[in-house]
């Protein structure tokens, strides 16, 4: 049996809204626009994707999944996600080389440190 990763599903308020601030935060594009299941991806062609899906709550509590990024530069990455609408957050991690941002509708997700050579 062969499995393909083909998406991760995100619970929404604004499936549009934040379907289009990860495209933006990610540089991905757009695949399905639509407001019952918006769908971005690395490329047209290429998975996995994230899709945004409308459910009627709110976020309440931490994610028990959550999606970590390796950027080339933290700093920098943190500081543009930041601009975009990004949050910091403290889910407990105390002192640590990487950093907990939320997405506008509050997803945990991390910033990883730079990978040293």
């Amino acid at each position: 049996m062969a499995l393909q990763w083909e998406h991760v599903n995100v619970d929404a308020a604004d499936p549009v809204a934040l379907g289009r601030w990860w495209a933006e935060a990610l540089g991905w594009v757009v695949v399905n626009d639509s407001a019952e299941e918006y769908e971005i991806r690395p490329a047209r062609d290429r998975l996995p994707g994230l899709v945004f899906a409308p459910v009627p709550e709110h976020k309440t509590i931490k994610n028990r999944l959550h999606l970590d990024f390796r950027p080339d530069d933290q700093d920098t990455e943190v500081s543009r996600l930041l601009t975009l609408g990004a949050r910091h957050a403290d889910v407990g991690q105390g002192e640590q080389p990487w950093v907990v941002l939320t997405d506008p509708e509050g997803n945990e997700f991390c910033v990883l440190a730079t990978r040293r050579s």
